[in-house]
């Protein structure tokens, strides 16, 4: 056991107005204002996109029985709804509520097995306390603009996990914005991760939000052997007093960019058992052991650029101890498959500064060091493309957790590797052509198909057609992978055909989307 490192706390939070304990829930015009301000970035984008509840009804709560009540009162549990959180809500105002769309607990936000849902903190502020935020089971979800501060996993209160945000088991797609997660503490104060993914969480955005006072900053993967975690970004975060976790990486990929270090006590970004971290122009100050592979021998990796380290420290090497310092080198390389733009790691603390955290007007970096402002996210709705990203089908990807087969497999691929959303498995035809198949038990309405290529095979799909593989229909054809529409179809079987191709095509992903 690591000996704890005694945590010099910052000014508290300025006390935020607290509404009424009973709970208000209004519905409010639909409307692409009420949605999340901004668009989803890093990975987040992936995998069909992070949207929430964007072009569903809007409600206001002011008790976490409130924001229960919201979510069970839904039509089903994937109905697109956005909740918009004022004052302060802790264990007292947050009962259980029970319904067909939902799976709530007492003494916690639980958002589990849902999908399609914004939680915003407005007016005010919204402050959850000592009460944390856990997905479980879901995608889609956004976060933004709330403070979550002081959840215990032992001690009083407590909380279920201990975690200010949790995600666990099958969580795909969530993007947390703008918060504020804090402790009092380390673990020997009863205080657990401020940030954790655990159980096969992917496709997780973490920006503009402050991470402080805590003993763990934040985790990917519970054990060097629970390794199902990954495509993580973290960007324009303040981490402040944390002694470590910022974040631990076990297996899978991370983007790390442009994010302020302040005072890690122990160690920072700890990547291990495989892990592979692409580290971008952060500001390191005032810290001890910022980048490396600590506390145990199963090596990770990293690939570092435009680093600035401000009076840091690093330990000797040794058998559970690799730091990446005093002189950082890249040891292995990580292909980013979204655009993002860097700010100059020199004007990183001024600019995370200005836009990290909730209560800052949402404002983000324009690129070059400058905060702005964002519009609101378009409504997924409007039948209008945006013209900007017309590759990304927006909405819920209903190819996770469906079946899949085809007409034939080449040796280590799996008909499987096109619905799992790891764009690092694949399937590939035994031959140049071949079918892969996506179907549901049920029928599933279908307008949009995305077919992702793996890494080293872009361009290798040349003609193809989707068929409707409940009546042999050919709803459209054409050349090349990408975004395709198809005439909205229910059915429960859909057919992706390859009929021509140059080398060997390797599908990542076959995706669907209802519109």
């Amino acid at each position: 056991m690591r000996r704890p490192v005694a945590l010099r706390l910052n000014a508290a939070l300025a006390t935020l107005a607290v509404a009424a304990a009973t709970g208000v829930v209004l519905s409010m015009p639909e409307a692409a204002s009420a949605a999340a301000t901004g668009s989803a970035t890093g990975y987040a984008t992936q995998n069909g996109g992070t949207t929430g509840g964007a072009g569903g009804t809007t409600v206001r709560a002011t008790t976490g029985t409130a924001i229960h009540t919201a979510l069970c009162n839904r039509a089903s549990s994937s109905t697109p709804i956005t909740i918009q959180v004022e004052g302060t809500i802790n264990h007292g105002n947050t009962a259980k509520v029970s319904g067909n769309s939902c799976n709530t607990a007492a003494g916690v936000i639980e958002l589990k097995q849902i999908s399609n849902v914004t939680l915003v903190g407005v007016g005010s502020g919204a402050v959850f306390d000592q009460l944390g935020i856990h997905i479980r089971e879901s995608s889609n979800i956004i976060i933004q603009n709330v403070t979550v501060k002081n959840v215990k996993k032992s001690g009083s209160p407590t909380s279920n996990g201990g975690d200010a945000i949790g995600m666990e088991s099958d969580v795909r797609n969530v993007w947390v914005d703008h918060t504020t997660l804090e402790a009092s503490g380390g673990e020997s104060e009863g205080y657990d991760g401020l940030f954790d993914m655990k159980d096969n969480t992917q496709y997780v955005t973490l920006s503009y939000s402050t991470l402080r006072n805590s003993g763990r900053g934040g985790l990917v993967g519970s054990s060097e052997t629970e390794l199902s975690n990954g495509y993580i970004t973290y960007h324009h975060n303040l981490y402040e007093n944390i002694d470590s976790r910022a974040p631990l990486l076990r297996g899978g990929i991370a983007h790390i960019y442009n994010n302020y270090y302040v005072k890690l006590n122990e160690s920072g970004i700890n990547s291990r058992a495989g892990a592979r971290a692409k580290v971008d122009n952060n500001y390191f100050k005032n810290s001890k052991d910022v980048l490396g592979t600590f506390y145990t021998d199963a090596a990770g990796y990293w690939q570092v650029s435009g680093n600035t380290f401000d009076n840091v420290t690093w330990s000797a090497k040794g058998s559970e101890n690799n730091p990446a310092g005093p002189d950082p080198k890249s040891n292995t390389t990580v292909s980013i498959p979204y655009s993002y733009s860097l700010d100059n790691a020199s004007c990183v603390p001024a600019i995370v500064g200005a836009t990290a955290g909730a209560n800052k007007g949402l404002k983000v970096s324009d690129g070059s060091c400058s905060p702005t402002t964002p519009t609101p996210t378009p409504d997924p709705t409007d039948p209008t493309p945006d013209p900007t990203d017309p590759t990304q089908p927006g909405g819920t990807n209903l190819s996770i957790g469906a079946g899949s087969d085809g007409s034939s497999k080449a040796s280590g691929s799996s008909y499987g590797n096109v619905r799992d959303g790891d764009m690092s498995t694949f399937w590939s035809p035994a031959g140049s052509t071949g079918s892969i198949s996506i179907k549901w038990g049920t029928a599933t309405s279908v307008s949009k198909v995305n077919i992702r290529e793996a890494s080293g095979s872009s361009g290798a799909i040349g003609a193809w057609k989707v068929v409707n593989g409940d009546t042999g229909a050919v709803l459209t054809s054409g050349t090349g992978a990408g975004a395709i529409t198809v005439p909205k179809t229910s059915l429960k079987k859909i057919t992706f055909e390859i009929t021509g191709s140059s080398g060997t095509p390797k599908v990542a992903e076959f995706e669907t989307y209802a519109g």
